[in-house]
């Protein structure tokens, strides 16, 4: 009888034990607004939140990129309106070298500024970010894991902006057309620094398609990003349904649970009061 009552009384502190820890749980639940916080609360959702965390992570690496991809785009858009505007001033110089009435010393400025206009592009196409990653790609565009199985190039190749410019049926890099137009202006004919116009404006229009190009880039990267954002809040908002606290059953469950506990302390007390005489009486 003695052994029998020893494990009716293990029992009982066992039994006490899980309450005390039930309404831990309970009031951790409660505080934290959390409820799933193992796999024996709930297995099901146990497995649906590591599933979310798991696409939550790809999610925020995805983002990373965009916001990376993002980042150079800008900073090749910008080159490319700075060329833009250089190759504007250089439309500029090279017609105002035609005025037959320049001598030396405005055409020898001409010719220094237009030098000038040269080396700032070339920096412009060759510029490197404070992390050291060129503008524009070399040879061939980087391309940048955006979401399940779509990479994009987020900047054109510097050869493609620079290099390849249709100048009456003669391919020529943009650094070929200023060198052109300056050895025209320091010849002072007419005929040559005419014909240095064409392909200065030839190097403008294709600067402008490539900062078209460069904008359905930029407004790809936009869309993806967007979309991203829309995943995440939505995976969110179902992790937070899987995990959430029930506030008003939780509460409800600790003051049961608490009633329990209150009324199998008491007993157990009561119990241990008793003699063992009493116990096998």
């Amino acid at each position: 009888m003695v052994g029998i009552t020893n494990k009716i009384m293990l029992a009982e502190i066992r039994r006490q034990q899980k309450l005390s820890q039930d309404l831990v749980d309970g009031q951790t639940a409660i505080s934290t607004g959390v409820t799933l916080n193992k796999p024996s609360d709930n297995a099901l959702a146990w497995v649906q939140v590591s599933d979310i965390g798991r696409a939550q992570a790809q999610q925020a690496a995805w983002q990373t990129n965009i916001s990376y991809g993002t980042a150079r785009s800008g900073n090749a858009e910008a080159n490319l309106s700075e060329v833009d505007n250089l190759l504007t001033r250089a439309q500029e110089l090279v017609t105002s070298a035609r005025n037959g009435s320049l001598n030396e010393t405005n055409r020898a400025a001409i010719v220094e500024e237009m030098s000038t206009i040269r080396t700032t592009i070339t920096e412009l196409l060759n510029q490197k970010d404070y992390q050291g990653v060129s503008v524009f790609d070399d040879g061939q565009s980087v391309l940048v894991p955006v979401s399940k199985g779509l990479n994009l190039a987020v900047v054109g190749t510097r050869q493609e902006v620079s290099e390849g410019i249709d100048v009456n049926g003669t391919p020529m890099s943009i650094d070929d057309i200023l060198g052109q137009s300056i050895t025209a202006i320091q010849s002072g004919d007419d005929t040559a620094i005419a014909s240095s116009l064409e392909g200065v404006k030839s190097a403008q229009g294709h600067i402008t398609v490539e900062q078209a190009k460069q904008g359905v880039r930029s407004d790809r990267l936009e869309v993806v990003g967007t979309r991203l954002t829309n995943i995440g809040l939505d995976l969110t908002e179902r992790r937070a349904g899987l995990e959430s606290t029930d506030l008003q059953e939780v509460i409800a469950n600790v003051k049961a649970q608490l009633l329990q506990l209150d009324a199998a302390q008491s007993t157990y007390a009561r119990i241990n009061q008793k003699t063992l005489f009493d116990l096998i009486s």
